[in-house]
């Protein structure tokens, strides 16, 4: 049997997750400071949730390709709750993010057409721009006091004939970074003047901290250029496995009715979205306010302790990347070892499982990322056992 060239990944064990492989063996309890999946970190706020789903109605089948009209209402009026007004009917439904992802390239791109992705961010679009066929193309995001967009070098990477959208995360995946209102106006001025789709990721938008009034909170209503805003239950409703996403179009209107017509008919090859999810995502959002505390308390708990753990830090070797919002914190240790390193040393020496900042294309090579949705106790051990480790080390 021939396999495409599609599927010819890579399949062989990393350092690293041997590393990880080898502490969950070796610790008894060892601490994972890379959990981010929400339904294994103790959250008493999300217990009942599958449950919604019981449902009588569910049992007829009455298939609408961009989802039932009810439960695109209740996007809507989740966005309205925020103070962002949407159509409905700019709403389409998916099984995930990821097939909102897989679905807008099938729309906008042939085999080898590129898509700009910022780096560093999460690895996921390289596999799925390569299942379409497409190709990532990186544009960086630059230090300063966090991450900034290098708008230069995305505007030169526009200009690709083979260029066929940007992809914005916003809050970035791992940096936690919302782009300044003049970066926002910039990355869609660029894609307006080269007739590209902005495609904007915001399932972190909801947790977001920073006070500072020149932060992009979301494109949603961005009207420059074609615009598709995704997100869904995964974060909004700490929900992953009740399989719902959504996707937000906005832009000049002739355009995004086209795209929408095109969108439509992808959807409903597919039909992925199930019906029980569609008629309880009124009753599921309703959830979201009292989710979404907990979980910012949480966040809120854990972003004190790694302040309090690395501020009593020794050798005052270890720092805490700035960052505006998300799941995830990076912290900047010293480069007298690589990485992977750092990762296998305290896997095995401590069992405290982190990520390299590799994993995420930052190439500063002094970087790891921990979750900041893990239980406080263990967070508390983690990053203090983390910060006793880079001050052993130093010390010799």
């Amino acid at each position: 049997m021939r396999f495409s060239k599609r599927a010819s990944w890579d399949l062989s064990v990393s350092d690293v997750a041997d590393a990880t492989r080898r502490a969950r063996d070796a610790h008894a309890d060892p601490i994972d400071l890379t959990e981010s999946n929400p339904t294994r970190v103790g959250l008493a706020s999300i217990a009942g949730l599958p449950a919604l789903l019981a449902r009588d109605e569910a049992d007829r089948y009455d298939p609408d390709p961009c989802g039932m009209l009810g439960a695109r209402e209740a996007v809507a009026a989740y966005y309205a709750e925020r103070g962002y007004a949407v159509d409905p009917s700019r709403v389409i439904l998916s099984a995930s993010t990821s097939e909102a992802y897989a679905w807008l390239f099938k729309l906008l791109c042939d085999d080898g057409d590129e898509v700009l992705v910022p780096t560093p961010s999460y690895p996921l679009f390289s596999y799925l721009a390569g299942l379409e066929g497409a190709r990532v193309e990186t544009y960086p995001l630059v230090r300063a006091d966090g991450f900034r967009v290098d708008t230069s070098e995305l505007a030169r990477k526009a200009r690709s004939p083979r260029a066929r959208a940007v992809v914005v995360v916003a809050p970035n995946n791992p940096t936690g970074t919302l782009l300044h209102e003049e970066d926002a106006r910039a990355v869609e001025a660029i894609a307006a003047e080269h007739g590209l789709a902005l495609i904007v990721d915001e399932v972190f938008s909801d947790y977001v901290w920073s006070p500072s009034p020149h932060l992009r909170r979301s494109f949603v209503g961005a009207s420059t250029c074609a615009t598709f805003v995704l997100s869904g239950l995964s974060k909004v409703c700490c929900a992953p496995g009740l399989k719902l996403g959504w996707m937000v179009s906005s832009g000049p209107d002739a355009l995004v009715r086209e795209a929408a017509a095109r969108l439509e008919v992808i959807a409903d090859t597919f039909l992925s979205v199930a019906t029980p999810v569609q008629i309880a995502l009124p009753d599921i959002l309703a959830r979201r306010s009292a989710i979404q505390a907990e979980v910012r308390a949480r966040i809120e708990t854990n972003r004190a302790e790694l302040a309090r753990a690395v501020g009593a830090s020794s050798s005052k070797s270890v720092r805490v990347v700035p960052s505006d919002g998300g799941w995830t914190s990076l912290v900047e240790v010293p480069r007298v070892m690589g990485e992977d390193a750092w990762v296998t040393l305290l896997a095995e020496r401590d069992g405290v499982l982190v990520q390299p900042g590799f994993f995420f294309d930052l190439d500063d090579g002094g970087t790891l990322a921990v979750s900041l949705i893990v239980e406080p106790d263990r967070f508390r051990r983690g990053v203090a056992s983390l910060v006793a480790r880079v001050d052993a080390v130093l010390a010799g």
